[in-house]
């Protein structure tokens, strides 16, 4: 399993993963992921922020999954756009993609916050064995407005 950051010929590949997670979890609703205006272009979206970057999972040449890391505010990043082919779930895909975007993250950032879907219990699990604790509401400036879980995970300093 490699990790390396997101290339412009990466877009359709990563959006379509995203898009069929999406689907194949009842989730392909506005206030998703799924209606982002940036999700086709995802290296110009990472590239145009400050202190962002997006990362792809790829096994034997295939890419299958990625995270992102961007601003939310004040010293807070979000964790974004965590999302891998069925093939890759439960091979370490995840961890490794995780590992990636906190060490990145903790460089820049005090915090970083999440927003999920309850039922998404698998990666919920994988987000509090990271050390995200549950929030009682969203943050302020969250814009997806179909998560009815938050999450924030401090950094020591």
């Amino acid at each position: 399993m490699n990790i390396r950051p997101i290339e412009q010929k990466d877009n359709p590949y990563i959006a379509a993963i995203i898009r069929q997670s999406l689907e194949s979890t009842n989730l392909a609703i506005e206030g998703t992921a799924y209606t982002d205006p940036q999700l086709d272009q995802l290296f110009e979206y990472y590239q145009s922020l400050t202190h962002a970057a997006y990362w792809i999972a790829e096994e034997q040449g295939e890419i299958v999954g990625g995270v992102g890391i961007a601003p939310f505010t004040n010293g807070v990043c979000e964790l974004q756009k965590l999302y891998l082919s069925p093939k890759a779930q439960g091979k370490g895909a995840g961890k490794k993609l995780m590992d990636t975007a906190l060490e990145y993250a903790s460089t820049y950032y005090e915090a970083c916050y999440l927003e999920t879907r309850r039922e998404l219990t698998a990666a919920i699990g994988l987000y509090q064995r990271y050390g995200f604790s549950l929030l009682s509401e969203p943050l302020e400036g969250s814009e997806h407005s179909a998560m009815d879980a938050w999450y924030l995970k401090t950094f020591s300093s």
